[in-house]
Order: structure tokens, then sequence, then C-alpha cells
């Protein structure tokens, strides 16, 4: 792994666009907002096809780290494009990069965090790795499988239901904590804490 000093690029997977806002394939957007309100920043349109803030997360002083939060508002299956500008751009190791992103086969609201493998059929992380090899972070949010026999695609792009969105706010609150465990304690220390 790289030196402490290097940035770090924390990416939540999404589709821009009102209407998808709420959609269980924007849960990385979700947690990117709750970790830039953290921040005390708002995102700022970036060349990059993205929306970032930067700013550092973790108690003041040698601790803290250097974070860009970014939101690639190129669509979901284009996202390696702009997350690999802004890898260049901020002059981010590839170990440094952390991707934020809904996950069908782990339950509603659980965590697993997790340093390279596959893309699952996730059109996100597949264009990702395309672009940058498959050696970056993962924090991958559950949202279950979808019911009966409907289409994944469709189920994705379906907002969370009345009974999910009772508790997506504790949820993304949970994935915020457990990116910034990651950013400044390690992924040993993160996984052990969060992955369920």
């Amino acid at each position: 792994m790289t030196d402490d000093a290097s940035p770090w690029l924390v990416v939540g997977l999404g589709n821009p666009g009102a209407e998808y806002a709420a959609n269980r394939h924007n849960v990385g957007f979700m947690v990117a907002d709750l970790l830039a309100e953290r921040m005390g920043a708002r995102f700022k349109a970036h060349k990059a096809r993205a929306q970032v803030v930067e700013g550092r997360i973790g108690p003041p002083g040698a601790a803290s780290r250097r974070v860009i939060v970014a939101k690639p508002m190129s669509f979901m299956n284009l996202s390696g494009g702009p997350t690999t500008a802004l890898r260049d751009f901020y002059k981010v190791p590839v170990d440094h990069v952390v991707a934020i992103h809904d996950e069908l086969d782990i339950d509603y609201g659980m965590l697993r965090l997790k340093f390279g493998g596959g893309d699952n059929g996730h059109n996100g992380l597949k264009s990702i790795t395309k672009s940058l090899g498959a050696d970056y972070l993962r924090v991958r949010f559950g949202i279950g499988r979808p019911p009966g026999r409907m289409d994944v695609a469709a189920f994705v792009l379906k907002d969370f239901s009345a009974a999910e969105r009772r508790e997506l706010d504790y949820f993304v609150d949970r994935a915020a904590d457990a990116v910034e465990t990651l950013l400044i304690d390690g992924l040993e220390r993160a996984q052990g804490t969060y992955n369920s």
C-alpha cells in the first residue's frame, strides 16, 4: 500500500438526475453526499465529468487524510472515465481509490469492504476496472436480491421500498463511518468493524 500522505479518491457510484436520486443503484451517491456534508463542503463541477468535494477526513493533524469525494456524472456504466481522469488529475495511487456501490449479493444494509476482486456483474465496477485495473478498494452496500422473477436492472433502478427507507439513513451513516475508518485506520480495521 502507498504511504499515508497520498490523497484518497472516494467515488460514490450512481446515475445523475433527479429521477434516479432515490434508486437502489444510487446508494453510492447517497454515501458520498453524507461524506461531503460531514466535511462541511459542497460539490463542485469538475472537468472530469464529475462533481467533487476536496477536504480532509479524520482528526486534525497528522492522522487526517486528504480526500477527494466524487460523483461521476457520466451514468453508472461509464464511471471508469471520470474516475480515471480524477485519479490522474489529483495524482491518486490506484490503491487509494475507493468505490462505494450497491451490491445485490449482500442482504439489505449489510456492508463488506474489500480490496480488488471481480465486478460481479456491476456495470459501474466493470467500467472502473476496465480503466484502472482491479486493484482498488470497494465499499459494498447490500441491497439484496430482487423479489420473485423481477428483472435485476429494473430492481436496481427502483427506489428503496418504504420499509427499507425507514432504515436507510442509518445504513448510509454506517457506510460513511466505514469509509472514514478505512481511510484513517486501514482496511483490516474497517473490515473487522463493519463487515457483516
